[in-house]
């Protein structure tokens, strides 16, 4: 069984970009873009783990049933933050701080 061989120039370019993009997210990190500097994270981190899944785990070259697999892992990543994020947004303990601070009539 044999497996496909990528030259190495291929791994150095990806490394490269990976490099690339972490920069960018460290420039991005000092600027203030409000509420959009945690999209802007996420969406560099989400590309740089599918240059890594893609590339240098051979997810690309490999079969349907590996894409299945792997994207299942991203489902479920997605469904673990989602229901993470709906207990944290529906806790009414930012309530209870703001009324600890306020006086109280």
């Amino acid at each position: 069984m044999s497996g496909h061989v990528s030259p190495k120039s291929h791994y150095f370019a990806i490394f490269a970009a990976l490099l690339v993009l972490t920069l960018i997210t460290v420039k991005v990190a000092y600027l203030d873009l409000g509420p959009l500097n945690n999209v802007a994270a996420l969406a560099i981190a989400s590309l740089k783990g599918l240059l890594v899944v893609l590339f240098f785990m051979h997810v690309k070259y490999n079969s349907r049933l590996t894409w299945v697999f792997a994207g299942a892992g991203f489902f479920w990543l997605i469904f673990l933050f989602g229901i993470t994020m709906a207990d944290y947004v529906s806790r009414d303990w930012l309530d209870l701080q703001a009324s600890i601070y306020l006086p109280q009539p």
